[in-house]
């Protein structure tokens, strides 16, 4: 049973969906303004956020742009 356990675990961590992303962020924004960080970890926690940030906006950005894409390609089908 132990190793049934085991080769489920990785296939449960593999699910990270852009809302956890989300979620992450907004748990880095909330403990830094709490003071959860040393001074010195705060360059790569800042690092690791806004290259989080700018992921997550791109992917907003091109869920943005599908819609559009795909409300074009609905009145040619008509």
């Amino acid at each position: 049973m132990s190793e049934e356990n085991k080769t489920e675990a990785p296939a449960q961590a593999q699910e990270l969906t852009i809302n956890d992303l989300g979620a992450l962020k907004s748990i880095i924004d909330v403990a830094s303004q709490r003071g959860a960080f040393k001074p010195n970890e705060m360059v790569t926690i800042g690092q690791v956020y806004n290259k989080l940030e700018s992921f997550l906006n791109a992917v907003q950005a091109q869920q943005q742009a599908q819609p559009e894409g795909a409300e074009a390609a609905e009145p040619a089908g008509e």
